[in-house]
């Protein structure tokens, strides 16, 4: 099984290497808002530097397992392959075991821009037991939004992915608390972030490089989106094989 899952790793990341394009679309926006908002504002403070740049890396893991997967999904499921491949007696797990190894690799290289931008264009710093800890936190918060992408791409037809992914983009950015550092969003913001996937995923970062207090609260409700996108998920994908196959 492992060896099927890195075989459709490796497809999923040729596939993607030859439109090199989806790949800068992902790293921009983190990028970009990197250099607009936080290099002239906050570069030149190490703390709020640091918990920008976390949450910049957040804003990235978010953008590019929803887009990765949500679109990605949709577009392969339109694809005569796709249904040739799911009817191999291999089963489902290689599959998603392989989109996910190929997402959190891009997902890596679309962070690279954010953290050499952090390094050399602000005070940003962090220990390296902290990078460490930052670098496990990127995986376990990209969770809910690998099961949030792939659930928008075996749910909906790839015009539909297209808007949903961007429709949940943008408010999901800013009401996690994405857009400022910790407890500067407005009210009505720093009260609801928490109990959202992008707020809770934020917190975990802040924690991980700085002294931000780990927020239990966030974290059950981390856990909480985390089960019920998985459920979501999977029910996604056996709807769209019972419609395809049955």
């Amino acid at each position: 099984m492992t060896t099927l899952a890195f075989t459709h790793a490796k497809f999923q990341l040729l596939e993607t290497a030859r439109i090199p394009i989806a790949l800068f679309g992902s790293a921009f926006f983190p990028s970009a808002a990197m250099l607009a908002f936080v290099v002239p504002f906050v570069g030149d403070n190490a703390e709020y530097a640091t918990a920008a740049t976390a949450s910049m890396i957040t804003f990235s893991v978010m953008s590019t397992n929803l887009f990765q997967h949500g679109v990605g999904v949709s577009e392969d499921r339109a694809q005569p392959w796709d249904p040739y491949v799911r009817s191999l007696p291999a089963g489902a797990l290689p599959r998603f075991a392989g989109r996910i190894l190929a997402g959190l690799t891009l997902m890596f290289v679309s962070l690279l821009p954010v953290v050499l931008i952090a390094a050399f264009l602000t005070e940003a710093t962090v220990t390296p037991a902290q990078f460490l800890l930052t670098a496990g936190t990127v995986v376990v918060i990209a969770i809910p939004f690998i099961l949030m992408g792939l659930a928008i791409g075996y749910a909906m037809p790839q015009k539909a992915a297209i808007v949903v992914a961007q429709l949940l983009f943008f408010p999901l950015a800013f009401l996690g608390g994405l857009m400022t550092g910790p407890g500067l969003a407005p009210g009505f913001v720093e009260d609801l972030a928490p109990y959202l996937p992008t707020g809770g995923a934020a917190r975990l970062m802040w924690a991980a490089v700085g002294d931000f207090p780990s927020d239990l609260g966030a974290i059950a409700a981390l856990v909480g989106w985390t089960i019920a996108l998985g459920w979501v998920a999977v029910w996604a994908y056996r709807r769209d094989e019972g419609r395809r196959f049955s």
